[in-house]
């Protein structure tokens, strides 16, 4: 998979493109990034990228013009593959696992993704409506650009390429794969101030572990997110019995 990523701070993916799954993902040839400064597309030697905004109010708005040519040159860099333009926003869609697993089951189709990472008080809408094909957010906050999106999107997308974790089954079981979030985990010693491991999980009796591990899945999702619970309850995800056991639950909690 190939990312370009537009971006005022290229240092900053640095460190990043260095250390963890990213990092793995680079070095085993898993993915391949580059990072483009608009800077150097701008329309004076001064390097200016944006400008004081139409109608007044305070900030400053990312131009147009140096986004479009760095877009360009991407383009034309990667001639003949499929360019995906990703930005961050307010007004995009949820990033989440769904979100996540879509893209990688398109990783074979889409040759190139590109990040945009605006600044200040935002982008020219006429670029984000020429040249921009999904719009994510990551939650109803704001943070100082869309370097953080890159780090979130980048380190969500590379884990579930395959090759990229020592072991394949390890994001298989993450929170939300399964539509809940994970059962608790422990490791030694058995007995930590007073609380002890859970005996099933020294049963060696994997049957019951994993039926335990379900148990516990469905327990904590309903306690923390019962909205994944009920996103799943219509699609036949659940066997009789945990439905129950469900209605159980959430009849105490009520």
């Amino acid at each position: 998979m190939r990312i370009s990523i537009v971006t005022l701070f290229p240092k900053l993916f640095d460190a990043f493109a260095e250390v963890g799954v990213t990092g793995r993902a680079i070095k085993r040839g898993i993915a391949e990034i580059e990072c483009f400064n608009p800077r150097e597309f701008a329309g004076n030697s001064y390097g200016s990228v944006d400008e004081r905004p139409y109608g007044g109010g305070p900030g400053m708005v990312m131009m147009a013009e140096p986004l479009r040519k760095t877009i360009n040159t991407i383009a034309e860099k990667h001639s003949g593959r499929n360019l995906v333009v990703i930005n961050f926003s307010p007004c995009g869609q949820k990033l989440d696992q769904h979100f996540i697993e879509q893209l990688t089951s398109k990783s074979d189709d889409v040759s190139q993704y590109c990040l945009i990472c605006g600044r200040y008080e935002g982008i020219d809408e006429r670029f984000i409506q020429k040249y921009v094909d999904i719009s994510i957010s990551l939650g109803d906050f704001v943070v100082s650009g869309g370097e953080l999106g890159a780090f979130v999107l980048l380190d969500a997308l590379l884990r579930r390429l395959p090759g990229t974790l020592g072991n394949k089954e390890s994001s298989l079981h993450d929170s939300f794969m399964e539509g809940m979030l994970q059962y608790p985990h422990y490791t030694k010693p058995d007995i930590f101030e007073s609380m002890r491991v859970p005996s099933v999980l020294k049963s060696g009796n994997h049957k019951a572990i994993e039926a335990w591990r379900r148990e516990k899945a469905i327990e904590r999702t309903l306690k923390h997110r019962p909205d994944l619970i009920s996103k799943f309850i219509d699609s036949g995800y659940f066997s009789e019995s945990e439905l129950i056991y469900i209605r159980e639950k959430q009849s105490l909690i009520n």
